[in-house]
């Protein structure tokens, strides 16, 4: 307890409280009155029972933290309190200060103060690769509650009494992310150790933990990594990342063939990757990221790079290339002259393209189906006046967000309506004002009110719940048509999106009536 003197001062004292039964608390009544005589009295009484009695009551028990939320500590404790984190993260917290549980009100965080910390460790890791290792302290309780694995290496059956563990096969970064969502219950992760700590959360079945980094890596996954994490996504067991990869690969193939990552992929899933029906890519592109492909996995194998050598490495993978769909130009500028090819398979090729009766190959000759496109038509009708619509350098633009990640592939524009003209546009997709994807290119119109399409050079990534900028800027001498009857929100599909104005609009496009009719994407 704690009591205050009369001059104000905090007094720590410690109070006991006795129960006696009625017939032991009278009898002592009655020795008291005996004087001199209480001493031998008591050594005749009989032995006190101590009974711990649990009281019921109606309210809710509070835990410390409902007691003293989380709070930053007062300025006298701060100094401290932050020394005990660093110490922790630079692996030197030895013996803290006297009486250090005082600085934190709550279970969790007290817990948290040991971890790496050597304060009462009883087992020590030795993590990491030889020649890049780290000595990491450990509680045995700590560790065991917060895994399964962890509880069977102590205290199951089959427990070692080791006081150090080696742990070659996982980062010490990795399993520092996972040590601290054991003991502080926080998750800390970067984009450069994701990987190595989700195979750390699944060695040791950290499920939550796990769950957290295949989160992270959907957030943010893209082209550039899509190929590497389609690879750890099959090898961790996560369908719905492996999903999300295909998507990915699927709409940006050009993109992910093209990107460093790609050549880091196993042979499986190279295998997988030129199987894909849906890729969204010339062809050529397709063959020349798998000689790319096989030039780093000579490098892997310390094999030559030679013509030889990259046909040895791809194997039988080689025939998912469908070479036969190429374009003819592609095919004689690029894989006929590559050396890839044997003789009688580029002869082969050459009359699959040109004679009537193809010979037998062992390429596969049926076109991939690649994705089809959808279109999201934002106006009921469209109209023409004399005098409306003109484009003189002028941005139209509209803002739009969607519920599920698609890939913008192109805007549908108006054309005009005085007859057939061509018209240059330029088009741009913002997302807070950066620019995400841009180009410039011409289209013809035939005087009809249908819209034309407009491609940027790649597909854009869209993340859902989130508000992006489309804009063009036409330039053309003819009147052209506008959209009108404007809708807030169209569903395309499985797709909903949502529509609002831009304030990079300067030419009258908004809500219910403009340009930008359509939005081209993939889903």
């Amino acid at each position: 307890t704690l009591m205050v003197d009369e001059k104000g001062k905090n007094m720590k004292c410690l109070t006991f409280f006795l129960m006696l039964p009625e017939t032991v608390k009278n009898r002592s009544k009655k020795n008291s009155k005996k004087g001199n005589s209480s001493s031998s009295s008591s050594s005749k009484l009989p032995p006190v029972c101590y009974e711990i009695i649990t009281l019921k009551t109606k309210k809710k028990k509070k835990m410390a933290a409902d007691i003293f939320p989380r709070k930053k500590p007062a300025n006298t404790n701060t100094t401290a309190v932050q020394q005990y984190h660093q110490q922790n993260l630079n692996n030197n917290n030895t013996i803290p200060a006297p009486n250090w549980q005082g600085l934190y009100p709550t279970i969790r965080e007290r817990n948290a103060v040991m971890f790496n910390n050597d304060l009462m460790a009883d087992v020590h890791f030795v993590v990491g690769p030889p020649g890049g290792t780290q000595r990491l302290p450990g509680h045995k309780y700590v560790l065991a509650v917060g895994s399964s694995v962890f509880h069977a290496m102590f205290y199951g059956e089959l427990a070692e009494d080791k006081d150090e563990i080696r742990i070659p096969d996982v980062e010490p970064a990795a399993f520092l992310a996972m040590l601290k969502y054991i003991y502080c219950d926080e998750i800390d992760l970067a984009a450069d150790t994701v990987l190595a700590t989700l195979y750390a959360a699944k060695k040791y079945i950290v499920p939550h933990l796990a769950r957290a980094c295949v989160n992270f890596l959907e957030t943010s996954l893209s082209a550039k990594n899509a190929c590497v994490l389609l690879s750890q996504s099959c090898l961790f067991e996560e369908p719905d990342l492996t999903q999300r990869c295909w998507e990915v690969i699927d709409a940006q193939a050009e993109l992910a063939l093209k990107s460093e990552g790609f050549c880091d992929i196993d042979f499986q899933t190279l295998e997988s990757i030129l199987r894909r029906e849906t890729l969204n890519t010339k062809e050529i592109v397709v063959f020349e990221a798998a000689l790319n492909w096989a030039e780093v996995e000579c490098q892997r194998q310390e094999l030559t790079a030679t013509i030889e050598n990259k046909r040895k490495v791809l194997g039988k993978a080689l025939y998912l290339i469908r070479i036969p769909t190429m374009a003819l130009d592609d095919f004689a500028n690029g894989a006929a002259q590559s050396g890839i090819l044997t003789l009688n398979e580029t002869n082969d090729i050459f009359l699959w393209y040109t004679a009537a009766k193809k010979p037998e190959l062992q390429f596969v000759s049926k076109p991939r189906k690649g994705l089809v496109p959808q279109r999201c038509h934002r106006f009921q009708s469209c109209a023409y006046r004399s005098n409306q619509w003109r484009y003189r350098g002028r941005c139209d633009s509209i803002q739009f967000a969607v519920d599920k990640r698609v890939f913008i592939a192109g805007f549908g524009l108006y054309g005009s309506s005085c007859g057939s003209a061509e018209y240059s546009a330029k088009i741009e997709l913002k997302r807070q004002g950066v620019i995400l994807g841009q180009n410039l290119s011409k289209y013809f119109s035939d005087g009809s009110s249908n819209t034309f399409p407009v491609w940027f050079e790649y597909p854009v990534q869209i993340e859902p719940d989130t508000f992006y900028t489309a804009s063009v800027i036409l330039d053309g001498n003819e009147l052209s048509y506008f959209g009108q009857e404007g809708m807030t929100e169209v569903q395309c599909g499985k797709v909903t999106v949502q529509f609002q104005c831009s304030s990079d609009s300067t030419n009258g496009t908004g809500v219910q009536g403009g340009q930008i009719p359509e939005l081209i994407f993939y889903a």
